[in-house]
């Protein structure tokens, strides 16, 4: 693999900034070149003093006026729902049976199963997301549909088959027995195949029974490096529901943490609803919440509290939750988290905002030795952004000499028209027309 050469401005977050923003822990590099070698970051300096070293034989692409930043990462999101966004009028277990499960019945045939990951990842790299942690359907064939398109593209991706056998239709249950089997099979195939991670992935707690949730947390011991991914406290009546089915458990966070599904390298979305304990034995566990904004404005569920979750010391990252949710982009769901934290009288600032969609991300996932910032020795996952994509953007980031004040607006303002271009291991797997 060739070396080559990215030349913009480069702004990334090197630690937490705090939701404050502190904004030392953002560099910003108005002139900047980046050596790519092997997939990843090999050099990153002032264009002025790292061009002259390059050879003659590097190929630079000169980005000068746009922003290169880490990928995007998206800790919560549902490829065989891409038929699902913008479906009207119902809350979550409505939503679910009505509109969710009949989609997903259709990912029994491969055919489908592959146009619809092709059709999703698409989407994602269109809006500057390389990595993304993500719920397939109960059918094995689901999973190798969504890793050879991923792998296809070489992209850092963790996904895993739900589990469910019981409340779902026929066609989307598994069982204790075949479904532990078939998730088995899936990590030995594609587990740290390539750049392909897996996750054990109950769909929530109401659609399995104890005896699956005690067989998959003895799943999770045998595979300590795999993720676990679910869904807790979202939405009031499927707290009640979950009440109603474990009524030994504390909550409905305790329901998984008893059956060992609560460590580090698992994922929580929307966590709404949790107490100061749930919140707690969180950041005890290693667990990590994924904040869903636009799926919990667009089913209704509630406003989610980003403050209490990191005076609790939890480590939050962002999903857009699609299809719940109704973008595939980062800085659309961005937007929206800003809205709801300014509901509950909460600045979320631009750098904090970075960090949840890059480090953050990189962090929640266990991956920032090789994910989120624009560092020497990490894999190069990039996104180019356009401020001047639009005439909107281009008259408001032309007001403010300021990196922070143009990622505002990017975000505020902008979509996947922003997106100039995404790079994953240093490869253009996305340019915009």
């Amino acid at each position: 693999m060739t070396t080559h050469a990215l030349r913009a401005s480069i702004l990334h977050c090197t630690r937490d900034p705090g939701l404050a923003g502190d904004t030392s822990a953002v560099e910003y590099l108005r002139d900047a070149v980046v050596v790519i070698e092997a997939g990843l970051i090999a050099a990153v300096a002032p264009a002025d003093a790292l061009l002259p070293t390059l050879g003659a034989d590097v190929q630079i692409e000169d980005h000068r006026g746009k922003l290169l930043l880490p990928g995007f990462i998206d800790t919560h999101v549902h490829y065989p729902q891409v038929d699902v966004i913008a479906s009207y009028g119902a809350q979550l277990l409505d939503w679910l049976n009505t509109y969710t499960f009949p989609a997903e019945t259709r990912f029994a045939e491969r055919a489908h199963a592959d146009a619809a990951a092709s059709f999703f990842l698409d989407r994602l790299l269109e809006n500057g997301t390389t990595t993304a942690s993500v719920f397939c359907t109960v059918h094995p064939e689901s999973v190798n549909a969504f890793f050879t398109e991923s792998e296809r593209r070489n992209l850092r991706m963790i996904a895993g088959k739900c589990l469910m056998d019981r409340h779902a239709p026929d066609g989307l249950r598994d069982s204790a027995i075949t479904g532990i089997a078939e998730s088995r099979d899936l990590i030995e195939r594609w587990h740290g195949h390539a750049r392909s991670l897996y996750a054990i992935t109950p769909r929530f707690a109401a659609t399995s029974t104890s005896e699956q949730l005690r067989a998959m947390g003895e799943l999770a011991g045998a595979f300590p490096s795999t993720y676990v991914q679910s869904h807790v406290a979202e939405n009031k009546a499927e707290i009640a529901w979950v009440a109603e089915l474990f009524p030994e458990f504390r909550s409905y966070l305790d329901v998984y943490d008893q059956f060992g599904l609560l460590r580090d390298r698992s994922i929580y979305a929307h966590c709404i609803y949790l107490d100061d304990a749930d919140r707690n034995r969180i950041t005890a566990s290693g667990a990590t919440p994924s904040f869903c904004p636009t799926s919990n404005l667009f089913i209704g569920s509630g406003l989610y509290n980003l403050q209490q979750a990191l005076s609790a010391g939890n480590r939050v990252s962002i999903g857009s939750d699609v299809g719940g949710g109704t973008s595939y982009s980062m800085l659309q769901t961005l937007a929206e988290a800003y809205k709801i934290q300014q509901l509950q009288g909460v600045s979320l600032s631009p750098a904090y905002a970075l960090y949840l969609a890059t480090l953050g991300g990189a962090r929640a996932l266990s991956l920032d030795d090789k994910l989120g910032s624009v560092v020497v020795g990490k894999e190069a996952d990039l996104v180019l952004l356009d401020p001047l994509a639009t005439p909107l953007l281009a008259r408001r980031t032309s007001l403010r000499d300021d990196p922070l004040d143009t990622f505002f607006a990017l975000m505020t303002l902008g979509d996947d028209r922003a997106v100039a271009a995404t790079y994953a291991a240093g490869q253009c797997v996305h340019r915009r027309r």
